[in-house]
């Protein structure tokens, strides 16, 4: 008797160590395959359990979902998983897994704002990673009431958005996005009037962006950015008008839809952005500048050039009088002229 109740006690015991090391595999040890760095995953709001567990794995993460929803339904915490996105490193265990979602300790997306872009394709960049819809954020840089609150309207609130790399929760509402990028510009504006005491010819942050716009779309030479908004003062200065082909260009493409090269017919075209006819800023913005645009304007290069012209290299060549000026953009013409030639004679022989 004695030794059938050993035999059962030491099965018994088998059966607890079995159960225990069962749980322990099934609680502690990695439910991951082996990776390198991490892998993200993205759950929507009211996602069932298995629909999540299915996420992990199509996502790289699990190699079972099986096990991942049994626990999760067993715990209770099924129903207190948070939508997100989260990262996760190889050799995690599903309780780490559910733990941390359960809690809702999300990574942040990176969201690239482009620098001097259309509005379209700046909402496109900055939605793409975002749970909001192209659609939605659309519709936040058309609320009145939003573009209000950020001391603009809905024709200029766009190109506030200061290009550069911004991290967000995945599920943050296309109007947070709108506000903090916002406060950036607001932040800059601020920046300046701190240093100066008050911007270049008294400024609002709205004539700072149009102008900045211009001077972005001008050059992407940083080292000339200031330079050339220095220009720009200086007509204004002296009621000249600003003359900017990127304003034509922009009008161009409101007209026909993209950007093309200019003629000189289009420095005739009637239209409010066209500066060649009208004098002052453009009505509103061209494009969202980026940092070094905005910050040319806050600060301009103090200078007596009234012209530039290109040199077909990226620079331009800045000159004081309209002589001077006519001699360098014969000379661009000749340079664009030799470059034309060139290609030509290099595609017709390679028709031959």
């Amino acid at each position: 008797m004695r030794s059938e109740l050993k035999k059962l006690g030491l099965i018994a015991i088998l059966i607890a160590i079995a159960v225990g090391l069962a749980g322990y595999d099934f609680l502690y040890r990695s439910a991951t395959p082996d990776y390198e760095g991490g892998r993200s995953v993205r759950i929507h709001p009211d996602l069932p359990i298995q629909d999540v567990s299915e996420r992990l794995v199509e996502s790289g993460i699990l190699k079972r979902a099986s096990n991942f929803s049994l626990l999760a339904r067993t715990t209770g915490w099924a129903e207190q998983i948070k939508a997100g996105h989260y990262e996760f490193e190889s050799g995690v265990s599903n309780l780490d897994i559910i733990d941390r979602m359960r809690r809702g300790l999300q990574e942040p997306v990176n969201v690239r704002i482009p620098a001097g872009t259309r509005k379209e394709r700046m909402i496109r960049a900055m939605a793409a990673e975002m749970a909001f819809s192209e659609e939605e954020l659309t519709q936040a840089f058309s609320d009145e009431a939003l573009a209000e609150e950020l001391a603009t309207d809905t024709t200029h609130l766009w190109a506030f958005m200061v290009p550069d790399t911004y991290h967000f929760y995945w599920l943050t509402s296309p109007e947070d996005v709108i506000r903090r990028v916002k406060r950036r510009y607001d932040g800059i504006i601020e920046a300046g009037i701190d240093s100066l005491g008050t911007l270049p010819r008294n400024f609002t942050p709205d004539e700072v962006v149009r102008l900045a716009g211009i001077v972005e779309w001008e050059t992407a030479h940083v080292p000339e950015k200031a330079t050339v908004a220095g220009v720009y003062m200086n007509r204004l200065n002296n009621r000249w008008r600003l003359d900017a082909d990127p304003t034509v260009q922009y009008a161009i493409m409101k007209i026909e839809g993209d950007k093309r090269r200019l003629f000189f017919r289009d420095y005739d075209l009637q239209h409010p952005y066209n500066t060649y006819r009208r004098g002052g800023l453009p009505p509103g913005p061209i494009t969202n500048p980026s940092l070094t645009s905005i910050q040319s304007i806050i600060y301009p290069e103090k200078h007596r050039y009234f012209f530039f012209v290109a040199t077909g290299d990226g620079t331009h060549i800045f000159s004081r009088t309209l002589s001077e000026h006519r001699r360098n953009a014969q000379e661009y013409y000749r340079v664009m002229r030799q470059r034309r030639a060139e290609a030509e004679a290099e595609a017709a022989a390679a028709s031959e």
